[in-house]
């Protein structure tokens, strides 16, 4: 039985260098299948997810050894941290390793919306020129709003600055006196909206941030604002948005996160006929390079606490 099992993709170097010390079970489509999930746990001591597998009560009750939870990723929405409290298993997310991989998504997703030009392949493969509906705009000298100031919105500060954005932000929970508010304007969340082109999530799903984005909301954005969520499915009300931008209030979305995941046909259906749009399947933080470094952060966490070691 293994000592180490892990239920979705990993990178392979990551992979190969726990099993020198430790018997691992590598099956990346496990948590598609919770039967033969929770038969593989009865001797697992660490268990290695991303975030389609619930690290739930019933997941924890059938592993008696388990010690500790690796999250592949930042979100910790599919992990009860108080029933793995109360068992007394860590919980290691991979926090800081897949930032810029995040950044480069909301930034480039930003300027593809901006500029409108890169959504015409369909319109040039079947004879059109469409040459006036891709003339937008240009992204330099425009206003980003960052909901959420964590790691990741401040590498997108970073990345948007150096290509001539205003950045503004909101966190209540950041302190006032906190370096991070070098890298941004400090504005409350109504303020935010008011001047934003630009307006990107970076906050946790809770139930406060459920439906946060709603038609309310939108309501005060900035007309032909953009919005991109490579946050969490849930903090933005899909039907409002889809009717915001059907009505010309917004100027466009990215979605990489969904309130259904996978993104099933039903689900899809109500962003058909939408131009302006980006959707992706939850990939905004997953390159082959911050694969390899949360693979190699999470595997190095595992087998520090699975050694005994001090100071994870």
């Amino acid at each position: 039985m293994p000592n180490i099992t892990v239920t979705e993709f990993m990178d392979i170097a990551a992979i190969e260098t726990l099993r020198r010390k430790f018997d691992v079970m590598y099956d990346p489509s496990l948590f598609d299948d919770t039967e033969r999930l929770h038969k593989s746990l009865a001797q697992t001591r660490a268990i290695l997810v991303r975030n389609r597998t619930k690290v739930d009560d019933r997941l924890l009750s059938k592993a008696p050894c388990l010690e500790c939870v690796g999250r592949l990723g930042v979100g910790l929405d599919n992990i009860d941290l108080d029933a793995c409290e109360v068992r007394n298993i860590a919980v290691y997310p991979a926090f800081g390793a897949n930032d810029l991989s995040v950044a480069e998504y909301v930034v480039t997703s930003a300027m593809m919306l901006m500029r409108r030009a890169f959504l015409s392949s369909d319109k040039m493969l079947d004879g059109s020129w469409p040459r006036q509906a891709c003339s937008g705009n240009e992204i330099s000298g425009k206003a980003m709003g960052l909901i959420g100031f964590g790691r990741t919105a401040r590498r997108t500060a970073d990345l948007a600055q150096a290509i001539g954005l205003q950045v503004f932000a909101h966190d209540p929970h950041l302190p006032l006196d906190h370096p991070a508010w070098s890298l941004a304007e400090r504005l409350e969340l109504s303020e935010l909206l008011a001047v934003a082109d630009v307006v990107s999530l970076h906050i946790p799903l809770l139930e406060d941030t459920r439906h946060l984005v709603d038609s309310d909301l939108i309501a005060t954005m900035k007309p032909g604002a953009i919005l991109i969520n490579a946050s969490r499915g849930g903090i933005v009300d899909e039907s409002a948005l889809v009717s915001a931008i059907r009505e010309g209030l917004l100027g466009g979305a990215a979605l990489d996160v969904f309130e259904t995941e996978p993104l099933t046909i039903e689900a899809a259906q109500k962003f058909e006929g939408l131009r302006n749009i980006l959707l992706t399947p939850h990939i905004a933080g997953v390159t082959e390079q911050s694969n390899a470094r949360v693979s190699s952060l999470i595997a190095e966490k595992v087998a520090k606490h699975l050694s005994g070691a001090a100071g994870i």
